[in-house]
């Protein structure tokens, strides 16, 4: 498989050697720039997969090369912006993901994988899960349970990916919110909710079910026969 490009741009020289350092340590190929114009000569070179864009660049800012890249590449904002009409904006500009300073090396590569998924330009070692009773086939974006085909929505079948690949693992609805959504924004803990309760109902069949309440924690993914 090809390697996955990456323009990481910022003009914060240790925030650019960190994130390089474990970007390329999860195997993805960095440019770096520390002004929006390099970033804009690198885009228009390279065409990298996922550009990872500091707001106020100098030159030229995250927010103008977001306008002026014609092409559909998924973009991530990394920000000290943190007010809500800043994250609006950037949203409406097209992009993918609005992370704020100060920030988790972790998170963002976390996020990072998070949108190439989505965006369909990142797929684990595997292209199928296969558990009892139900079968996830990652290539083709399909999920049987039981015998037959369900129906379930972008947002659902990632969830279902991300959980399915952490099985027995409790997780908080923050830390799903970061994993698949991506993003922080109002009304999130009834965002997991709602869509975990869509997802059971779609997957559970009369021998099975597969995602579980943990009290106090979130959810996890275990096959239980019933």
């Amino acid at each position: 498989m090809e390697q996955i490009k990456i323009l990481l741009a910022d003009d914060e020289p240790a925030i650019v050697e960190v994130l390089q350092l474990y970007l390329e340590r999860e195997g993805f190929q960095v440019y770096t720039a520390a002004d929006g114009q390099t970033a804009w000569e690198i885009e228009e070179t390279h065409k990298p997969d996922l550009l990872l864009l500091d707001i106020m660049l100098p030159k030229r800012t995250g927010w103008e090369l977001c306008e002026a890249v014609e092409r559909k590449v998924p973009i991530i904002f990394l920000t000290a912006k943190s007010t809500e009409a800043d994250k609006l904006t950037g949203f409406s500009l097209g992009a993918d993901d609005y992370i704020t300073k100060p920030f988790s090396p972790r998170e963002v590569i976390a996020r990072v994988k998070a949108v190439l998924r989505r965006s369909g330009l990142l797929t684990e070692p595997g292209s199928r899960i296969e558990v009892p009773g139900l079968s996830i086939d990652l290539t083709a974006q399909t999920v049987y349970s039981g015998n037959e085909r369900t129906q379930l929505s972008p947002k659902e079948f990632d969830l279902l990916v991300f959980m399915s690949r952490h099985a027995k693992m409790a997780f908080s609805r923050d830390q799903l919110l970061t994993n698949v959504w991506g993003y922080d924004f109002d009304g999130a803990d009834r965002t997991v909710d709602a869509t975990i309760k869509r997802l059971r109902h779609k997957i559970d069949n009369p021998e099975y079910s597969y995602i579980h309440t943990v009290w106090g924690v979130g959810y996890k993914f275990e096959v239980t026969a019933k």
